[in-house]
């Protein structure tokens, strides 16, 4: 069973990170939770100044405070994953988006990653005092929706993303209930 925890983006990582867009770039795969890594990826130190700066951020209509981690595998200390967690919501990620963005690398995938990615998640935001979190994805990335409800998510509604022209789906996960229920099957995959 592969050990997974997260990693707050540094130096250290930036071929890591490179490799990491790079590989969603070649499989035509969208990507998601990397608080914008695949904008930034020709100045990896201005992006991680910039998670500096949002990470205490006050909420604005434009920015809210998020945080952004690498998943990491124990074994080899590879980046498999990302994930970004808002811990407020302006109107614009009420709307779409929510508390939760994250992603595994294509080649990583269908191993389970992504269920011990979102609950380590949920472990931050129980730390953060957040009881529920708004997640959303499109309505067919079935592997994303299939880990939130695995999670507890509950469907509150599905809505048209304009921008994307997609349909997405909008899932609440109880934070304190998902981890109480999960602890015993997430716990002994995950490094603190």
């Amino acid at each position: 069973m592969e050990r997974l925890r997260h990693i707050i983006p540094d130096e250290s990582y930036e071929e890591q990170a490179k490799e990491y867009i790079d590989e969603h770039h070649t499989y035509n795969s969208r990507i998601n939770g990397a608080g914008g890594l695949n904008r930034y990826i020709n100045d990896y130190s201005a992006w991680l100044r910039r998670n500096e700066e949002i990470r205490n951020i006050e909420p604005s209509e434009n920015d809210v405070p998020t945080e952004i981690y690498y998943l990491v595998r124990e074994s080899d200390n590879r980046i498999v994953g990302m994930l970004n967690i808002r811990r407020a919501l302006n109107e614009r990620y009420t709307r779409c988006g929510g508390h939760i963005g994250y992603g595994i690398r294509p080649t990583e995938r269908r191993q389970g990653y992504n269920l011990v990615n979102l609950y380590l998640g949920l472990l931050r935001c129980q730390e953060l005092g957040l009881e529920e979190v708004i997640l959303d994805c499109d309505d067919d990335n079935v592997g994303s929706y299939r880990t939130m409800e695995r999670l507890g998510g509950i469907m509150t509604n599905t809505y048209y993303d304009e921008e994307d022209h997609c349909l997405v789906r909008r899932y609440v996960i109880n934070v304190n209930q998902a981890i109480e229920e999960h602890r015993n099957e997430y716990e002994p995959r995950i490094i603190r």
